[in-house]
């Protein structure tokens, strides 16, 4: 008898993403497949292409509650941003002009 076997991997965000969303206009310029890597990566504090203020305001975030905010870019260059709000409530994608 023949088993197939997997592969399976395990991923433990370091804080609650609550209810995502994303805006109509991040949704029609960053693939489905870039947006999923990318909350991901937001999850993991894996901020993107932050300064060193607001990486520091994000381990802030962290350790005492607050909003976290990464930005990213996706393959075409379009900048966009994840937002979680500081009560975990909700995460946010979105593009900068629709902030």
């Amino acid at each position: 008898m023949d088993t197939a076997s997997a592969t399976v991997f395990v991923f433990s965000p370091c804080f609650s993403l609550g209810h995502l969303v994303a805006t109509p206009n991040a949704l029609a310029q960053i693939p489905d497949t870039e947006i999923l890597a990318s909350i991901k990566r937001h999850a993991g504090c894996d901020w993107g292409t932050l300064d060193a203020d607001d990486l520091q305001a994000n381990e802030r975030a962290l350790a005492q509650g607050g909003r976290l905010f990464s930005q990213y870019h996706s393959t075409q260059g379009v900048k966009f941003w994840i937002i979680t709000e500081a009560d975990r409530s909700v995460t946010t994608v979105l593009l900068p002009e629709d902030y």
